[in-house]
Formats: C-alpha cells, sequence, structure tokens
C-alpha cells in the first residue's frame, strides 16, 4: 500500500467517523447534544474536504476544478443517496415497506447511473 493511499484511509475514516457521530449526536433527541453534534459533524467535513487535498498532493495530482460535469456527478449523487436513505426511513421507522422499497430501488437506480456518468459509455 502506498503512503498517500494509507494516509487517505486513515483521515478519511477518522473524518467520516466524526461526521457520523456529530450527526447521530445532532439527530437523535435522546442523547440531547445538538450544538456538539454540528460541531462534531462540521470537524468531520472539514477534516474530509483537508484529506481530499492532502491527498491528491501526495498523488501529484491538480487540484479539483469544478466544472458542470462535477457539480452535475455531486448533485446525482446527492439525491440517490438521500431517496436511498429515504426508503431506508420509510421501510424501518415509519413501518411503510412497500413505499419505502420503491424509494429505495429508486435511489439505487439513480446512484447507479453516476457510473456512466463519471466512466461515459463505450
Amino acid at each position: 500500500m502506498k503512503k498517500s493511499s494509507f494516509v487517505a484511509m486513515v483521515l478519511g475514516t477518522v473524518s467520516g467517523v466524526l461526521f457520523a457521530l456529530g450527526m447521530c449526536m445532532a439527530l437523535l433527541p435522546e442523547w440531547n447534544a445538538f450544538k456538539p453534534g454540528i460541531i462534531f459533524g462540521c470537524i468531520g467535513v472539514i477534516l474530509g474536504i483537508i484529506t481530499v487535498v492532502i491527498w491528491r498532493r501526495m498523488e501529484g495530482k491538480q487540484p479539483v476544478h469544478l466544472s458542470g460535469k462535477a457539480i452535475l456527478t455531486a448533485t446525482v449523487g446527492i439525491i440517490g443517496a438521500l431517496a436511498l436513505g429515504t426508503g431506508m426511513c420509510f421501510s424501518m421507522v415509519w413501518e411503510q415497506m412497500v413505499l419505502g422499497i420503491i424509494a429505495g430501488l429508486v435511489g439505487i437506480v439513480i446512484l447507479l447511473c453516476l457510473i456512466p456518468l463519471t466512466k461515459g459509455i463505450k
């Protein structure tokens, strides 16, 4: 394993855990930790952005350039993840299994659209 991959893996894991913990703290009223949760979540997001910058520098790659395709790809990914998560909530939290399965499948199809969007069709 290359040094840059190891550093990116460790920093990515730490940032993901901080973000997830922060969102749990903020969104679970039983924990009564909304403000610290927001802080943890923001630290996780900032560390994730720093991870991308550090990894790209260690790999000798150019900084990320925002183009229309990059923005479209991020938007499709966000919409797909939200649809999949909504389907999971319908199924597991709100006990509406059929609607949850349909919403989850729509989210999976949207996420699968990312493959030809990023790699292209040859």
